[in-house]
């Protein structure tokens, strides 16, 4: 696919199909993930694909309770009361669809990212593996694989990391279902550019 092709109509696909994913497929998917970015070049990411049915069903378990924590947050908890039709509506089924059919989904990746021992976390703390996360979800969108992002399994990173032998000092940064899409990909309804793009001083459009 063209490269802004695959750019532009690569959108979450939470709707996905149970089929399996070709071993070669991932490879190639995991071998963009690390032709990403690393700072300093450490590279302290890990990838960790979950195939085993049984171990996606109990990440599925974990991730509806997650689920419900979420729901507790104010935004997510004000988009619940929005009309089905509306975009926050419509985002929120989807996200609900997901959180009910994690399990379902042929590989869940974790990207994971190594952190110091005593570093005091910042915004910007283990940044360096999200370009390796945008990777994959590129190389999934340009095999017509539906990825999404996530990190609501957070709420129960202790419970995740228990049951796929996670050390302690690895972080799960992002959990990444991958699968043949139920649905079409397309443009991501985005803010104009005129709105979020500035040009030489802050308000003053590009």
């Amino acid at each position: 696919m063209d490269f802004f092709d695959v750019v532009t109509t690569q959108r979450a696909m939470r709707r996905l199909k149970p089929d399996p994913i070709p071993d070669a497929a991932l490879r190639q998917i995991l071998d963009a993930a690390i032709c990403a970015p690393s700072g300093g070049n450490r590279q302290g990411w890990s990838f960790l694909v979950v195939r085993d049915a049984g171990r996606r069903a109990r990440l599925g378990e974990l991730y509806r309770e997650a689920w419900g924590e979420l729901m507790k947050v104010p935004y997510y908890a004000a988009a619940s009361k929005e009309p089905p039709d509306s975009p926050a509506g419509k985002m929120l089924a989807s996200a609900r669809h997901l959180s009910e059919h994690l399990g379902e989904a042929p590989a869940l990746i974790l990207a994971c990212i190594a952190i110091d021992a005593g570093a005091e976390p910042t915004l910007i703390t283990g940044s360096s593996i999200y370009p390796a996360v945008q990777n994959i979800m590129l190389a999934a969108r340009a095999l017509g694989i539906g990825s999404c992002l996530t990190t609501i399994h957070r709420y129960r990173d202790a419970q995740v990391k228990e049951l796929l032998g996670i050390p302690p000092h690895v972080e799960t940064a992002a959990l990444i279902p991958l699968g043949y899409p139920r649905g079409r990909f397309g443009r991501a309804p985005r803010r104009p550019l005129g709105e979020v793009a500035f040009v030489d001083r802050w308000g003053q459009s590009f």
